[in-house]
């Protein structure tokens, strides 16, 4: 038998929604590490723009969650930008509770 060797045929596409939610949760990582560093810039000192920047991070954040969870239920569908878009969007959370944990505990 003469097979071509490292190629898959197949009809799967990956998910618009785990795309979508991939790109929510790379937005959000980069908002707060954009404010974080902005109040760094200003020695400690943050404004209402990052707290509403960090909000905003928030509602990509959940919606970026909920597009990757009903991507999981999709059939026939590649599932990295699915896992990639859960993966990233729980390093946001991570992140956003972190920055929420030492605020709580600075003088």
């Amino acid at each position: 038998m003469n097979r071509m060797k490292g190629y898959i045929f197949t009809n799967k596409e990956h998910s618009l929604y785990g795309i979508m939610a991939t790109i929510l949760g790379v937005l959000s990582c980069a908002t707060l590490g954009i404010a974080v560093y902005l109040s760094y810039l200003n020695d400690g000192e943050s404004s209402a723009r990052y707290g509403a920047a960090a909000l905003l991070a928030v509602i990509f954040m959940i919606v970026g969650i909920g597009l990757s969870l009903w991507s999981t239920t999709e059939k026939e569908k590649f599932k990295l930008f699915t896992v990639l878009g859960i993966v990233i969007n729980v390093i946001a959370f991570g992140m956003l509770s972190l920055i929420l944990f030492a605020g709580a505990y600075v003088e």
